[in-house]
């Protein structure tokens, strides 16, 4: 693809990460909410987690190519409209079929804005010449999403007294106003000759399925924390026993949010990351399990509070300098199926693990189930070991 740059392009490509953001945390900023209208418990909550991401990781194998063979604008378009309808269902939904159905189409919609947004990113920013820097400074507005997400609903639930309803109606709008910039920017062309068999070739590359393990890893821990820290930290700040225990719990979800913001400003800012990118993500990793670890040992909320931020610090420029550091060894061209590969393979994680901590939680607690994203976070301190050394046939660049 030959890239146009234009402001509005770039436009597209940030708000589409930051709906994104939007969607993955959406279920977890209204879960004290949805268990209380619907009826349901934590392990219920996990099964709308798990057909968001179960939906998001088959829609995700077909989208990638889609992007490469018919371009941005239409799978943008499609993205934003689901999306939007997703939230107005989500908030109408009055048994938790209905919910459920919501959450498959988010899973659709998600899936178009990701594709769109992570594939521009490294086209439209620092000239294309840094792909891991542009993924860490596009994501960084995923991390406003997570940031603004739970603060808006606390806003809209707790200072004005709007139902979750309406909040998620709100955020339908906002999806529509997307929308329409969408329609107004421009976009690479497609690539003419385009076939979906080189998509099928690339599963056989070594750098693209050690990206997708390392995916699987941090998408399981990213889903899980973005799901479960409101629950955790409810618990831990005292649970029914405390009427605001669920509002303070859902500005500390922020608080991850924000940390994980500061921490992808703060990794774009660093020239030529895309080279030392593997050494970064091996560090992080392992400064997670052990920030993960404290949330599952300690009982007290100040310490618990630190160590979400902390997890959400070093989670920040997990994601996107994994993408960038893989879509170096690539031409733009093959960016879209490339992505799809490892972020479906990726999403596989998001839907398992959280659902397996849920699962864990409705017998015991939440913080009893960390010890499943500690060995997450482990298993992809080591898989990361192997990132830089993966190479790619040569045939794959012509």
């Amino acid at each position: 693809m030959e890239a146009k740059r234009s402001p509005l392009t770039a436009v597209v490509a940030l708000t589409a990460v930051f709906s994104l953001a939007i969607c993955f945390i959406i279920i977890g900023s209204v879960s004290v909410e949805l268990q209380q209208a619907l009826g349901i418990d934590e392990s219920r909550i996990g099964t709308l987690v798990l057909a968001l991401f179960l939906t998001s990781t088959i829609v995700q194998f077909f989208i990638g190519p889609l992007v490469d063979k018919v371009g941005h604008k239409p799978v943008v378009t499609v993205g934003f409209l689901v999306t939007a309808a997703s939230m107005f269902l989500l908030g109408l939904a009055r048994s938790y079929a209905l919910a459920l159905w919501a959450c498959i189409f988010l899973g659709i919609g998600a899936m178009c804005l990701n594709t769109v947004g992570n594939t521009l990113i490294p086209q439209v920013l620092f000239g294309g010449k840094d792909p891991a820097r542009a993924s860490n400074l596009g994501n960084a507005f995923f991390g406003l999403g997570y940031v603004l997400t739970p603060l808006l609903v606390v806003l809209f639930l707790r200072v004005l007294g709007l139902s979750y309803a309406s909040a998620l109606a709100i955020l339908g709008v906002l999806m529509l106003v997307f929308l329409v910039i969408s329609l107004l920017a421009s976009y690479p062309r497609a690539e003419i000759g385009f076939q979906l068999s080189m998509a099928a070739r690339l599963l056989g590359h070594g750098a693209v399925l050690i990206a997708a393990l390392a995916l699987f890893c941090y998408i399981a821990l990213e889903s899980s924390m973005g799901t479960w820290i409101k629950p955790y930290m409810t618990e831990t700040l005292g649970g029914a026993e405390n009427p605001s225990a669920a509002a303070n719990a859902g500005l500390v979800l922020s608080l991850f949010g924000v940390a994980m913001m500061v921490g992808r400003f703060l990794t774009s800012t660093v020239k030529n990351l895309t080279a030392i990118g593997t050494k970064v993500i091996t560090a992080v990793s392992i400064v997670a399990a052990l920030s993960i670890l404290v949330m599952r040992l300690t009982g007290r909320p100040a310490v618990a509070i630190l160590a979400v931020i902390i997890t959400g610090l070093v989670f920040a420029p997990i994601f996107p300098t994994i993408v960038g550091v893989t879509f170096a060894k690539y031409e733009p061209r093959l960016y879209g199926s490339i992505f799809g590969i490892i972020f479906a393979i990726g999403l596989l994680g998001g839907t398992i693990v959280p659902k397996l901590i849920g699962n864990l939680s409705a017998g015991s607690s939440v913080r009893a189930s960390l010890s499943i994203a500690v060995a997450m976070a482990v298993i992809l301190s080591v898989i990361s070991l192997f990132l830089g050394k993966a190479g790619r046939p040569e045939p794959a660049r012509k």
